[in-house]
């Protein structure tokens, strides 16, 4: 047997790919990744016009059509009836990428329960998405590939006095979710790794949108050992390693794009 080329093995073309928030600050770059190497993309939104404009801007390199659904993962029945609407649009989906987030910016001085619970579900959704997924290609007898966005808060704790006097503390209910999700993935990877369903994280390091407070990032790039903040393109190669055949050997694995980050 011929060994694949890197272009072969990078190729999306003919695959289609589902990802949720994809109309957000990271997930624009991630739809664009997918896309730029030849999947079909459709985007899942709470708001379908966010994600329409983000499907409109999306180069289609082989020919491949992208799609925008209504998609609410905190919400079991609009979970399903997205995931419904997705293969309904596309045919099928090949690849899911656990990319929306809900999140109240309440701290562990004065987050409520209900605040805690609601941001939980989260991980709720990525599960429930993943095993649509994963039912969704054993049906169809064809291999699949899962990406759960986790942090690299759901691997070590942050810093006090990179928040002290300027913001709330990076949020207590974020920090479990992250990890949970983080976990999550290895025990689905190890259950349906029988089903040829691969399922990895990609963790983001610090990665401030504009919004962020200045100083807050200031300090951060202190705590970096490249000394910046990470771009969100800087994601795009990582998650294509992931998704594709280039990675057809690695499912378990939460991986760490952070700048050395949780290196010390």
């Amino acid at each position: 047997m011929m060994e694949p080329t890197i272009q072969n093995l990078f190729d999306l073309t003919g695959r289609v790919a589902l990802i949720t928030g994809g109309s957000g600050y990271l997930g624009q770059s991630l739809s664009r990744a997918l896309a730029e190497a030849g999947a079909s993309v459709v985007i899942a939104s709470r708001d379908k016009n966010r994600a329409q404009d983000v499907i409109d801007n999306l180069p289609s390199p082989g020919g491949s059509k992208h799609y925008a659904v209504v998609l609410d993962q905190l919400d079991e029945a609009s979970l399903n009836a997205g995931f419904d609407a997705a293969v309904a649009a596309a045919g099928k989906i090949d690849i899911l990428i656990n990319n929306g987030q809900h999140g109240h910016a309440l701290d562990l001085t004065n987050v409520t329960a209900e605040a805690f619970n609601k941001d939980l579900q989260n991980a709720t959704g990525y599960f429930l998405l993943a095993r649509r997924l994963r039912d969704h290609v054993v049906g169809r007898d064809a291999p699949g590939s899962i990406v759960m966005i986790g942090s690299m808060y759901g691997v070590v704790g942050s810093y006090p006095d990179a928040y002290d006097g300027i913001c709330t503390a990076s949020p207590v209910q974020y920090h479990t979710l992250k990890g949970g999700i983080v976990h999550m993935m290895r025990h689905l990877a190890v259950y349906w790794a029988k089903d040829n369903v691969r399922v990895n994280c990609l963790s983001p390091g610090p990665f401030p949108s504009e919004q962020a407070p200045q100083q807050m990032v200031e300090r951060l790039k202190q705590k970096s050992p490249l000394g910046r903040m990470g771009l969100p393109h800087e994601l795009k190669g990582p998650l294509l390693m992931l998704v594709s055949d280039a990675g057809s050997y690695v499912t378990g694995q939460n991986l760490l794009v952070d700048g050395g980050w949780t290196a010390w």
